[in-house]
């Protein structure tokens, strides 16, 4: 299997976020996207967000740490690491799943509309 660098994951995080459309890149706040080599609390899980969504905020959400969106390294090269580019959507996939979570989409509404 080809070792993949952080960098090839913080590019890849960062071309999802990139791909937001601007209405919806300016309204991500308070979150950290986190790629680790820890391995997820369940096997099939290749990310993970950890917060409080946006759609859920009220005014006394301050001084709040930020909501986390982590990416479970292993279980994405375990499945489609061989092909880089398979690898590279992947990522991109699971980190726009995590950021639907920060906007208060779940499972079965990204399941509805085919976005799962």
């Amino acid at each position: 299997m080809t070792e993949y660098r952080d960098e090839d994951y913080r590019t890849w995080v960062d071309e999802a976020l990139d791909s937001l459309p601007p209405e919806l890149a300016g309204r991500v706040e308070n979150v950290w996207i986190e790629v680790t080599d820890e391995e997820p609390p369940r096997p099939s899980v290749l990310g993970l967000y950890r917060g409080v969504p946006a759609t859920r905020r009220t005014s006394g959400y301050v001084l709040t740490l930020p909501d986390r969106i982590t990416i479970y390294r292993s279980p994405l090269e375990r499945l489609y690491g061989r092909d880089r580019e398979l690898l590279a959507a992947r990522v991109r996939h699971v980190v726009l799943h995590e950021l639907a979570h920060h906007f208060g989409i779940s499972d079965d509404r990204l399941r509805e509309i085919g976005a799962y």
